[in-house]
């Protein structure tokens, strides 16, 4: 089901983030601590995004391979600095590729986006969804993959100009009307805050005056962490968060039949 992590404020290695804590989302690929029945290790690719310039595009690291086994990420997260990551480990869904770019985080510009959970009844549960991207977005997708597809649905959202958090939100709904049981934890960041959904899975946040976190899992034993309720939208800066219920949407009505009717 993956593991995910988001951080703004001050800038700080990757590794400090990814790689050292005691429960480092380089654990969390091999030891998970709440997966909900999601399986059991993260070990079918990773990526870390950051931002080389405040404010600029971000940069972005991805492998097919479990994070423990890729010694050169190790040296780049220790020599790389930044004021906002987005980093994954991925657990692949039966039937979706092992490849380097089903991996998160996705990027375009200043967006970092990642999903940590699955649409059920994947691919036909959300045609309806996708056929109603521009088919220039559907032929460019990352990989056949449900991350890929939410991430092309939140970013048609973001790029018509919705508000991030309305932007995750509304995929969120729209998606569990039609597939229901589906984990739909999305985070989003541009670097200077984040955004995430709690859906069926584990999701936590940590505040404080100068930085922000939010994670599947904490990594750490700071007393800050909060976790966030199921169904919830957070919203995270340095010195404040806030939690938002979610509403799904209903499923659309079935269209009337006449068959048997005399």
């Amino acid at each position: 089901m993956c593991r995910h992590l988001a951080y703004v404020g001050p800038p700080v290695t990757l590794a400090s983030l990814v790689l050292e804590p005691a429960h480092s989302l380089l654990r969390q690929s091999f030891a998970p601590a709440d997966m909900r029945g999601g399986g059991t290790i993260n070990a079918d690719g990773f990526g870390a995004g950051w931002y080389p310039e405040p404010g600029g595009p971000a940069a972005r690291y991805r492998s097919a391979h479990p994070m423990w086994s890729d010694a050169s990420f190790a040296a780049v997260a220790a020599a790389t600095r930044s004021g906002g990551v987005l980093a994954a480990a991925r657990s692949a869904t039966v039937g979706m590729p092992f490849i380097e770019t089903a991996a998160a985080p996705f990027v375009e510009g200043r967006w970092l986006f990642s999903h940590n959970g699955v649409i059920r009844g994947w691919p036909h549960s959300v045609a309806a969804l996708a056929a109603a991207l521009p088919v220039t977005d559907l032929l460019t997708l990352d990989a056949p993959t449900d991350a890929a597809l939410l991430w092309a649905l939140v970013r048609h959202r973001l790029r018509a100009g919705a508000d991030p958090g309305e932007a995750l939100a509304g995929v969120v709904t729209d998606v569990a009307a039609v597939a229901p049981e589906s984990r739909l934890n999305l985070l989003l960041t541009d670097g200077t805050g984040i955004w995430a959904t709690a859906w069926y899975h584990a999701l936590s946040v940590r505040t404080d005056d100068w930085s922000a976190l939010v994670a599947s899992e904490p990594f750490d034993d700071d007393p800050g962490w909060r976790p966030v309720p199921d169904r919830h939208l957070v919203t995270a800066v340095p010195g404040f968060h806030r939690c938002i219920p979610l509403v799904a949407t209903p499923a659309p009505a079935a269209a009337p039949t006449t068959q048997g009717v005399r």
